[in-house]
């Protein structure tokens, strides 16, 4: 299905039903086709929303890329659906999302599940940024350049989230684990969990591994 936002058209899918909300965010350069996996192991009573970011998957291309317009488009999303209380997972770029969106408007949302996010660019390893830079000059994508650029979830914007965080990291993740630890630490209502023998997708993309994290 299709939905325009302020100029942005995304789309996005539509599972299940019942009085829970789950929204599901991928990574950059992906689409909601990761979460097939994880969306086939959830039960009855619950509604599960899958989008494409801005200009991924079947979503329209915008102008420029920043992860503030996607954190926008989340918001806008959960306005004109009227989703009460959602609990959103969100993957990397998703995760990055989550918890801009919900610095913004925490009492939107029910929890926040933010998967291998990081707070900037200097939170991920030094191989991982060496293998972004290659990337970028290989392809020239406006969204490899975002994440050498951003985000900037700093202290004074993650201290704003009120609603309950639950970061979660692989043990072998291209996300640095203090830059995981600090963001825990500068949000009061979290947990933070580090998945022994995880990368930073293995227990994601196109796995149910994290079904038990959604109790409602």
């Amino acid at each position: 299905m299709y939905i325009q936002l302020e100029g942005q058209i995304l789309y996005y899918e539509r599972h299940g039903e019942g009085d829970n909300n789950v929204i599901l965010l991928h990574g950059n350069g992906e689409d909601h086709s990761i979460f097939d996996e994880l969306i086939a192991a959830f039960g009855e009573g619950v509604n599960i929303y899958a989008i494409d970011s801005r200009g991924q998957g079947l979503s329209a291309t915008p102008h420029e890329y920043h992860y503030e317009d996607m954190a926008t488009d989340l918001l806008n999303f959960i306005d004109a659906l009227k989703i009460e209380s959602p609990t959103v997972f969100g993957f990397s770029d998703g995760g990055i999302v989550a918890l801009l969106a919900a610095s913004r408007r925490p009492e939107v949302f029910g929890r926040i599940i933010a998967a291998g996010a990081n707070s900037n660019p200097k939170g991920l390893t030094l191989s991982a940024r060496s293998e972004i830079k290659k990337q970028f000059k290989r392809d020239g994508s406006p969204l490899t350049e975002m994440m050498l650029k951003e985000p900037d979830l700093t202290d004074t914007v993650l201290s704003r989230i009120t609603c309950p965080v639950l970061l979660l990291a692989g043990q072998h993740d291209m996300v640095k684990e203090k830059d995981t630890k600090k963001m825990a630490a500068a949000i009061k209502n979290s947990e933070m969990k580090v998945l022994a023998g995880e990368d930073h997708g293995s227990y994601v993309i196109h796995s149910a591994k994290c079904i038990d994290l959604f109790a409602f």
